[in-house]
């Protein structure tokens, strides 16, 4: 989504998860709008927080008039373990496209074994090996997608990105880093929410609340002396200001809040809604 729209509107790292969310990245042109809508990776539920992510999922399916179903090159992949999902997808109606990611990375034998793999699985209307980072047939997939979209007005305004707010991408870009930093089960326990967002002209102020599971947890997001916060604090900051395109202020402050992802209304409050 972020080669085709052409903006970073969805975080990336190469842990599983990352994405929490369902975020729409838009696409405009003289005589289209292309409406993507990025999804958390498919899963089987253990918390709470896991089955508000997989709603998301299924609700994008749901209005989807065209799927691309995204998978890595480099991964093996089991029948069984998407049984499901497979009985959902074949179920639509909509045309469905295979994106095998980081063809950059594979040899000319794996990409068709790969191909051969989805093609009798999931009979889709095509599959396409691209590499995002190198956007290679990223072009392919645009016009394949084209090709396909039924004609309706515009949905958002010409000059729109993404349907989230500047809060939300601020919270995702610190997640990130997060998720980038530590490891084991640091970047699953955690939360950002941002408490303050003030935009003056040639500065934002904010504050953000760093959310954790228990307290252990807590002090390794601090680190010693307040290091790995700051660097932290740090990376982020230098990335919003290269999106927003004025200077940061960032205060963070990290919170202990006792198993967040196994409680409803702590999901709600965190802006999982069904």
């Amino acid at each position: 989504m972020n080669a085709m729209v052409g903006e970073k509107v969805s975080i990336i790292t190469s842990k599983a998860q990352t994405t929490r969310h369902r975020i729409m990245g838009i696409l405009s042109g003289e005589d289209f709008q292309v409406v993507y809508s990025d999804t958390p990776g498919i899963i089987q539920p253990k918390y709470a927080l896991h089955k508000a992510m997989m709603k998301q999922v299924t609700f994008s399916y749901e209005d989807a008039d065209i799927l691309l179903f995204v998978v890595d090159v480099t991964e093996n992949y089991e029948e069984e373990e998407f049984e499901e999902i497979f009985r959902r997808l074949k179920a639509l109606s909509v045309p469905i496209f295979v994106i095998i990611n980081k063809a950059d990375l594979a040899t000319e034998y794996k990409i068709k074994d790969t191909i051969n793999f989805w093609t009798e699985l999931l009979q889709p209307k095509e599959i396409i090996a691209v590499s995002a980072l190198k956007k290679f047939n990223v072009d392919k997939v645009f016009q394949a997608i084209i090709d396909h979209l039924p004609e309706h007005p515009a949905y958002f305004d010409k000059d729109q990105l993404t349907d989230k707010t500047e809060r939300f991408l601020a919270a995702e870009i610190i997640r990130e880093k997060i998720f980038l930093n530590y490891e084991q089960e640091i970047p699953y326990s955690t939360e950002v929410v941002i408490t303050d967002f003030q935009d003056e002209p040639d500065i934002i102020r904010m504050r953000a609340q760093i959310i954790v599971e228990r307290d252990s947890q807590k002090g390794i997001i601090i680190g010693k002396g307040g290091e790995a916060l700051k660097k932290i604090g740090t990376e982020a900051r230098k990335e919003m200001e290269a999106f927003f395109g004025k200077k940061v202020f960032l205060e963070q402050h990290v919170k202990v809040d006792k198993d967040w992802r196994s409680q409803e209304n702590k999901l709600k409050n965190f802006g999982y809604t069904d």
